[in-house]
């Protein structure tokens, strides 16, 4: 199938007509504009440093309903315990570079490079996208971040130092989430460890509809606040 190459036109493709692998488009920029238009067309930016800008848009797409959330007994004591002190929004920047660094450590391909993490935070300075953190003894031991539009919560990495630290980071997300009446949190590519949690592959159409639904609803580009 084509893969279709982007101008400088804010405009995508329509995300039915990737390939089978999900890559659907290539080029294009990292701008906030066209990474708010991408997320909200259920598009999302993937790729090596170095390489172009792949788009892609995955069919199955694992999703997690806040409502799905699976919690083992194990993680239960964990939380149960508060061995880690959990913030929002307090360390956005050492959240995305330790993301990448734990890959690298384990000689592994990273696509959060520099302009991805330039990009990621500029949306953060702009209210889209958000870190959740958790610190032992007023160390950061784990965390993750994401994007937020309407009612959908778009995951993009995490990283744990300390064990369970980036399970708490993401049980507490979720709560909030639940909390705040989000419809979903689009979880992107399929994981083991994100199915534990309960999340679940459905049709890239079925994603598109309920994503639909999920922009219906304006988006509060606002710092966020953890209320324990």
């Amino acid at each position: 199938m084509t893969i279709f190459p982007l101008s400088d036109i804010l405009a995508f493709p329509q995300p039915y007509l990737s390939d089978e692998d999900g890559l659907l488009a290539v080029g294009g920029d990292l701008g906030q504009e066209r990474l708010l238009l991408a997320y909200r067309l259920g598009i999302f930016p993937w790729f090596l440093e170095g390489e172009p800008y792949f788009w892609w848009s995955p069919d199955p797409r694992l999703v997690l309903y806040p409502e799905e959330l699976t919690l083992s007994k194990s993680l239960k004591k964990t939380i149960k315990k508060k061995s880690f002190q959990i913030t929002f929004d307090s360390a956005f920047d050492h959240i995305i570079q330790s993301c990448a660094r734990t890959r690298l450590k384990k000689n592994e391909d990273t696509w959060i490079g520099q302009e991805m993490i330039d990009a990621y935070c500029k949306l953060h300075e702009s209210g889209y996208a958000h870190s959740v953190e958790a610190w032992c003894k007023g160390s950061l031991e784990g965390g993750l971040y994401g994007v937020s539009l309407g009612k959908c919560f778009f995951g993009e990495s995490m990283f744990s130092n300390k064990s369970n630290a980036s399970k708490v980071a993401f049980v507490h997300l979720v709560e909030y989430l639940k909390k705040e009446s989000y419809m979903m949190i689009d979880c992107q590519v399929t994981t083991a460890h994100l199915k534990r949690f309960g999340a679940r592959e459905i049709p890239r159409e079925l994603f598109l509809q309920q994503l639909e639904e999920a922009m219906k609803w304006p988006t509060e580009n606002r710092s966020w606040k953890y209320d324990d």
